[in-house]
């Protein structure tokens, strides 16, 4: 959505420029306001962004695989099950937490009043739904630290399926294939 990419024109076109700063950066409250409202633009919002972001996504895994820079390969992407992208990872961790936790960050980090943010979660897939695609999850209820040690407790566990999931193929490579005749 950098100005003037082909996204941001889009966007800007759909919208029009009152969702654009000063910067001619797209204003993301402006436009959050407007898609949280109206399921419509939240649909074409996302029809553009997604494969945007995929495509970004796949690039970097491609380029950190062949440079032998990562071991495994982590995907912030708040929306990777509602966009049907969760078929493409080895595993999918999900964060959660109480709906009213969730509802007190989201206005204390945004600046947004409950009505606001109450349209925001409305537009997610429940939290329950994305649990069932989860491999793993992440209660983000408690402090931050509890957050940090779960997390850090389910990185360890992804490097270890990693490991193992090499040495698997390492041995199915091995192995000498007998032809049957």
């Amino acid at each position: 959505m950098s100005p003037g990419a082909a996204a941001w024109k889009k966007i800007v076109a759909r919208f029009g420029e009152d969702i654009v700063g000063p910067d001619r950066a797209i204003d993301r409250g402006r436009l959050g306001r407007i898609v949280f409202s109206d399921p419509e633009a939240l649909k074409f919002l996302n029809r553009l962004i997604h494969p945007l972001v995929l495509a970004e996504m796949k690039r970097l895994a491609s380029r950190l695989e062949r440079e032998g820079q990562t071991q495994i390969f982590i995907s912030e992407a708040a929306l990777t099950v509602e966009a049907g992208f969760a078929s493409l990872f080895d595993k999918v961790v999900v964060v959660h937490c109480p709906a009213q936790v969730q509802l007190a960050r989201l206005m204390m980090r945004d600046g947004i009043s409950a009505a606001e943010a109450r349209k925001k979660i409305g537009a997610q897939m429940p939290v329950e739904e994305k649990l069932k695609h989860a491999d793993y999850a992440v209660d983000a209820s408690g402090s931050l630290q509890e957050t940090i040690d779960q997390t850090e407790r389910l990185y360890a566990a992804l490097v270890r399926d990693s490991e193992l999931k090499m040495l698997a193929k390492k041995r199915l490579s091995g192995t000498k294939r007998i032809k049957r005749g």
